[in-house]
């Protein structure tokens, strides 16, 4: 029995798995009713535990989707190539890293304790012996893996060519992976800062929406516009190649080490500021979300042809945000 979580970044949620079978799965926000809600998913968690009728004691393994310490060495890498650029930044995200995200497994052991059931926890010895049992029952995942994995082991494909794009995971931003059987195998990657999904996020800023949230709403909003602005993308922030690879030229960008997504470079080759949330929406708005979605489109399927020569897979699985 395998229990899967993801929290603390945002959407937190649960799964619960026995011998290759998804037996439940929630997400947080739906108890809660917080938007995206990044906490420790303990009310998910509850959920799927009561719907298969067993107890947190009787869980094989709890597995997380990410590893921190991978992550957090990107992002020492990251600031000390920019540095003394995004010293600001730097100082707001290391407390909470080194409090609580760097020693993630401490962290869900002590809030995985919290749900041991009354006859359990009223005896000592009961929750000494769970507690020691963490340490080798709580795994972690590769990011991208964890989301090729969510696309191709539920499919109904043997075989399978996986594509998955988010922003980033620890490194990797966009992989290429082959998914045989039980076994996946990921042949090509790009890393941060390159990412399709925090170009995508930049305009999400830069036209006034909340990034990790508003994606939905640019692309929602791009039937209504007209991709004016795809040549201007393609000759200032990225470069695209015919197999899907791409580069970003970071001169436009401020996530790396920055507390926003663009900057005034950005913001001089599209004519002016960011759009202010809740203000009205423009026709520039509108032909801004239709020219990414454009672009978005044009690498995604470059990537996923890409894909189907390099694994001779007939089948694609897609994962990502």
């Amino acid at each position: 029995m395998i229990l899967g979580i993801s929290a603390y970044y945002h959407d937190s949620s649960a799964a619960l798995i026995n011998d290759g079978k998804i037996l439940s799965a929630a997400q947080e926000e739906r108890f809660t009713r917080v938007k995206h809600d990044p906490s420790f998913p303990e009310n998910a968690i509850n959920f799927c535990l009561n719907e298969a009728g067993i107890r947190i004691d009787q869980i094989d393994f709890v597995a997380y989707y990410d590893k921190p310490f991978l992550k957090f060495e990107r992002l020492l890498e990251s600031y000390l190539s920019e540095a003394p650029r995004g010293l600001k930044s730097f100082l707001m995200s290391m407390p909470i890293w080194l409090k609580e995200k760097l020693f993630l497994k401490e962290t869900l052991a002590k809030e995985l304790i919290k749900l041991l059931p009354s006859d359990v926890a009223n005896d000592k010895s009961l929750v000494k012996k769970f507690k020691k049992s963490l340490n080798s029952k709580i795994v972690f995942g590769e990011h991208h893996l964890s989301h090729a994995a969510s696309a191709f082991f539920p499919s109904p494909y043997q075989k399978a060519a996986i594509l998955t794009v988010d922003g980033v995971g620890e490194w990797a931003t966009t992989t290429i992976a082959k998914g045989d059987g039980n076994n996946i195998e990921i042949i090509k990657e790009i890393n941060f800062p390159h990412s399709l999904g925090l170009l995508y996020s930049a305009f999400t800023h830069y036209t006034g929406f909340k990034v990790n949230s508003g994606e939905y709403k640019i692309m929602g909003l791009a039937p209504y516009g007209n991709p004016v602005y795809v040549d201007l993308i393609k000759k200032h922030l990225i470069d695209v190649k015919e197999d899907g690879s791409f580069r970003l030229d970071m001169k436009y960008f401020d996530y790396v080490t920055g507390l926003t997504m663009t900057n005034k470079y950005f913001n001089k080759i599209f004519g002016g500021k960011p759009r202010k949330p809740e203000s009205p929406l423009t026709q520039r708005d509108m032909d801004l979300a239709a020219s990414i979605q454009v672009i978005t489109e044009e690498v995604m399927i470059k990537l996923a042809t890409h894909a189907k020569k390099i694994t001779k897979c007939e089948n694609l699985c897609l994962a990502g945000g």
